[in-house]
């Protein structure tokens, strides 16, 4: 009968459905089983779900991030590629937060060590953009101390190549002045960046920020003083660029004289 196979009381069954078929004849309903049985099933059940609900998650320790090896440990683990072996690391740190059973916050990380490892990962990619975007995500912490950790640590690394770093600390200067409440810092960071950016890729309002702190500070003639600086050097080719300074020395005068009455 070609793929059909005869079987008892004159019934047709494909062969891989035999199986099924007898599968189907052991199975009992449950209202077949007897109810002592039942109820034990029942109060199993609930007790397993009521120890897990009850069973402690999986303790992240978030003190546990080891210091990191030193770069020549890097540069052999590498085998001549120190871009790869730093981008995983950095993988690695970034992933760190994300312990089994638990979420680690930022402010609970140990930020000495962060900051170390942020420092072999720029040493093996020196011209990598990402520890420095790091670092500022690591900045959001509300931790006065470990947000002084990291925007020392992108001031320190922004005087290597500002030209390259000036966006992040740019990104500092924000958060000194308005995080952190200490427009002393966020002008230190305003002014290297006015100082040591010098390239024309560099944006004007990032070299604006310091003469923007001095007004806010109340210190007008040491404001207008980085203007007339900037004005004279004859570096800015921008129109706008060139209104803006001179209409900013024009307000910072107004309000000097009216100092003066």
């Amino acid at each position: 009968m070609g793929n059909w196979r005869l079987v008892k009381r004159g019934r047709l069954f494909r062969p891989g459905n035999l199986p099924l078929a007898v599968n189907q004849r052991r199975m009992r309903p449950i209202r077949e089983v007897p109810y002592p049985i039942f109820i034990l099933l029942v109060i199993g059940f609930v007790l397993q779900l009521v120890w897990h609900g009850t069973r402690p998650g999986p303790h992240a320790n978030p003190e546990s991030l080891p210091n990191p090896p030193a770069t020549p440990v890097f540069l052999l683990a590498s085998l001549g590629d120190p871009l790869v072996i730093a981008r995983l690391s950095l993988l690695w740190l970034q992933a760190f937060d994300n312990q089994p059973g638990a979420n680690v916050p930022f402010r609970a990380l140990d930020y000495h060590k962060v900051r170390e490892w942020l420092m072999r990962i720029v040493e093996l990619d020196p011209r990598g953009e990402y520890p420095l975007l790091a670092a500022s995500l690591y900045a959001q912490a509300p931790v006065r101390e470990k947000q002084r950790l990291m925007l020392d640590f992108v001031h320190e690394q922004f005087l290597k190549d500002p030209n390259r770093r000036w966006p992040w600390l740019a990104h500092g200067v924000i958060i000194a002045r308005h995080r952190l409440k200490e427009p002393a810092l966020a002008l230190q960071y305003a002014r290297a960046i006015t100082d040591h950016a010098t390239s024309p890729h560099v944006p004007d309002w990032a070299r604006d920020m310091s003469i923007l702190i001095l007004e806010d500070m109340g210190e007008w003639a040491k404001a207008r003083a980085l203007i007339a600086r900037r004005l004279d050097s004859g570096n800015i080719k921008d129109n706008r660029e060139l209104e803006f300074l001179k209409k900013k020395r024009g307000e910072l005068e107004r309000i000097m004289g009216e100092g003066l009455r």
